[in-house]
């Protein structure tokens, strides 16, 4: 099968939105030969056959195929070869490279107070000075629960005795940057230093400091996106703590920086259903921020408002109304 011009356009373009706002780090090769055992030999086999972690790869690899027109056909009529081509032609690997280049220097100005100067001054094309070798970056990277302002601690940290893991989510995630240790979901992942680099990305990086207006620009015109996706927003928190660490090339399997198992751990609470609440609330505030002409009709209802106390009524009067296995009522 020889893919024409517009078909490669078409993946290309949609593989660089797919990294942002479907899956960042996924092995596109791997994604694409399972997806097709399953849709061929294994088609039939039961879903308690496959993991987790598999019935998560087949959910991306379904998302890719609605999103891509025709790939579906492609894909099954394929050879091997041409199969390794759309791989190649879906990568993600240059959108997240172009977005670490872009936030690299546009970060400096968000972590910089208004009408103040960070010091000492950090370089914007290098990061050598970032991290917890600077003041600032390193407030901002401290993980929730761990005092910055502790001398040891500090020290520590900036030595490398402390060693940081992926899933300890620094404190630029929350909101003013608080962490309270009895309410961690407050304010967590709605912090200003997020907004402005997911307008930076998916708006445009103008859209920062002027005021939104009920329209759609950028990357987010382009694709038609009217929502946020939770894993764009997961996808941002990584470029933007990578971009205040020191590290100076992205890689998946650095161990330093641990950006996969970070990247990784907000789509497992974002995907766990006992967090559902608070996550449809996150997405409700996160469309507010990006969207504004996103539907009021999404919004939560206030607690102990008139149209909540109705709604609440009239659930409790069709729970005792239900029908028993008698005819009766329960």
């Amino acid at each position: 099968m020889i893919f024409n011009s517009s078909a490669t356009d078409l993946l290309v373009h949609y593989g660089h939105h797919f990294g942002q706002t479907v899956h960042a780090l996924c092995n596109f090769q791997a994604l694409l030969t399972n997806g097709i055992l399953r849709m061929g030999e294994l088609a039939d086999a039961p879903e308690e056959n496959f993991t987790a972690e598999e019935r998560h790869e087949h959910r991306v690899f379904q998302e890719l195929l609605k999103s891509v027109a025709g790939l579906e056909e492609r894909l099954m009529q394929g050879r091997d070869d041409e199969v390794d081509a759309v791989a190649e032609l879906a990568s993600t690997s240059g959108a997240r490279g172009d977005d670490t280049k872009s936030l690299k220097g546009s970060v400096l100005n968000w972590i910089t107070p208004k009408g103040q100067n960070i010091i000492p001054p950090l370089a914007r094309n290098m990061k050598v000075d970032r991290g917890f070798h600077h003041e600032r970056t390193g407030a901002l990277l401290c993980p929730a629960g761990l005092d910055w302002s502790n001398s040891e601690t500090k020290a520590k940290l900036k030595s490398g005795e402390i060693i940081v893991t992926g899933d300890q989510w620094p404190l630029f995630l929350y909101a003013d940057y608080h962490y309270d240790p009895e309410d961690p979901w407050n304010g967590l992942f709605r912090s200003a230093l997020l907004v402005c680099a997911y307008r930076h990305t998916f708006t445009s990086p103008s859209s920062v400091d002027r005021e939104l207006k009920a329209t759609r620009s950028g990357n987010a015109q382009i694709h038609g996106m009217t929502r946020v996706t939770l894993p764009s927003i997961a996808y941002i928190a990584m470029q933007n703590r990578f971009s205040l660490t020191s590290s100076p090339v992205f890689s998946c399997t650095d161990t330093v920086t641990d950006s996969e198992r970070f990247y990784n751990s907000i789509l497992d609470i974002f995907e766990d259903p006992d967090e559902k609440q608070e996550v449809n609330d996150l997405t409700v505030w996160w469309n507010r921020q990006i969207f504004p002409s996103y539907s009021t009709a999404q919004h939560p209802l206030v607690k102990n408002s008139a149209l909540a106390r109705i709604r609440e009524k009239r659930a409790r009067t069709k729970e005792v109304s239900v029908p028993d296995g008698d005819g009766g009522s329960l």
